[in-house]
């Protein structure tokens, strides 16, 4: 055994005085390969990404919950009304749906822009919301309090901040109490939002955001005061949510007249909707980038096996000398394995330098999420040995098989 490693070991120091010798050829191979692995990096990084992503976003929308928007989403058919639930619905769902034990109708507006003091900044939304928003959305409060019954019924000029938006008008201190201008409108601050630290598909902070009550952003804002755009529905039994949603639906439907195979005039999600749909987002950016990682990967091999081959007929007379002197044909294919493999290894720290560099540039520009995890090394690094073999096998058996006297002579 101990034999057999030193002479693993000398043919590897070989293969690598090999590869310096011819350079030049062996940068095109590291960089082939480098390529490959660089696309098979963000590949992995972008799925583990994906599924953080989801995971999250299914966890802070709570397993419990559904969301009604009004209209129909997916179709958004012409002429289809998208503002077709009503404070009547709320009362109805409120008193008579089986298994809820809450309901909260929101509206938003978008672009409010903010003052304290000489502060400026923009929030992304304003909720209008009724009593229990933060509980709704299981959104735990940081400071302060949740919106109450009576803030609804006085339309009164109170706000919850996010916590980008409270750190952008106050810093360090604490917003409770004070008195900033949403559009020219003065809303006191009467809680905090916990930090969530998550975007929507959008690119844009959930952070970035305040809550109002619903009758004051109708009163300030001009908004229709009947109609309102989606509803959140909590219900107690968790594990049967599938049989609440149909209920919820059934129920929206006679709400609403809908004779049966008409259409629904709202999108009822659930968590494992949003799941569902990330996944099959998730399989789209497999599908896309694992043809991608596959193409480049098997360039790489190419372009390794190719040149190996014009290696083996440029070293024609040294194989042959290596032969004449007695080095078995295993020993010459252990060789240019070992060639081939050194080359793709170096090729795949490089590939993966380049992958998680583009991958930290991709994040930034919110085009992917990404993950970092010692599977991307693993798989790098395996790939790469793979490659090697399998492209750097023939060659690596026609060194073995020259005849020492034809090469000798060629």
């Amino acid at each position: 055994m101990a034999s057999r490693l030193m002479q693993f070991m000398r043919l590897a120091r070989m293969a690598l005085i090999s590869l310096w010798a011819f350079r030049l050829r062996s940068l095109f191979v590291i960089v082939a390969t480098g390529l490959g692995i660089a696309s098979l990096t963000i590949i992995v990084a972008a799925v583990d990404g994906a599924q953080r992503k989801a995971i999250e976003m299914t966890d802070s929308f709570g397993p419990d919950a559904a969301f009604v928007i009004g209209g129909d989403i997916f179709s958004r058919a012409l002429g289809r009304r998208t503002m077709s639930l009503t404070w009547s619905d709320v009362r109805a769902l409120r008193q008579s749906l089986p298994g809820a034990y809450l309901v909260v109708p929101l509206r938003a507006v978008g672009n409010i822009s903010l003052r304290y003091g000489n502060r400026n900044t923009t929030a992304s939304l304003i909720i209008g919301a009724t009593e229990n928003y933060a509980t709704a959305w299981n959104w735990p409060l940081s400071e302060g309090r949740d919106l109450n019954e009576e803030d609804i019924l006085r339309a009164a000029k109170v706000t919850i901040l996010g916590a980008e938006v409270a750190r952008d008008l106050f810093g360090d201190e604490s917003p409770l109490g004070k008195t900033i201008q949403a559009n020219g409108t003065p809303l006191t601050v009467i809680g905090l939002l916990s930090e969530r630290g998550l975007t929507t598909g959008h690119g844009v902070s959930v952070d970035n955001r305040l809550v109002a009550p619903i009758t004051t952003l109708q009163q300030r804002f001009g908004l229709d005061r009947q109609y309102f755009r989606s509803l959140r529905v909590k219900f107690h039994d968790v594990h049967n949510m599938h049989a609440n949603v149909e209920n919820l639906r059934s129920y929206l439907r006679k709400l609403h007249n809908l004779a049966p195979g008409q259409p629904d005039d709202f999108t009822i999600l659930t968590a494992d909707e949003i799941l569902k749909f990330l996944s099959m987002l998730r399989g789209s950016l497999v599908a896309f980038l694992g043809v991608t990682a596959t193409v480049a990967i098997l360039v790489g091999g190419f372009v390794l096996a190719n040149l190996f081959y014009l290696s083996v007929s440029e070293r024609a007379q040294e194989i042959g000398i290596r032969r004449a002197f007695g080095a078995r044909s295993g020993a010459i294919m252990t060789q240019f394995l070992c060639e081939a493999v050194a080359l793709t290894l170096l090729g795949a720290l490089l590939g993966q330098v380049l992958g998680l560099s583009l991958g930290q540039l991709l994040e930034r520009l919110e085009i992917l999420e990404i993950q970092l995890s010692f599977k991307i090394f693993l798989l790098s690094m395996g790939s790469a040995v793979a490659i090697g073999l399998i492209f750097g096998l023939r060659p690596a058996r026609q060194a073995a098989k020259l005849d020492p006297i034809q090469a000798l002579r060629s």
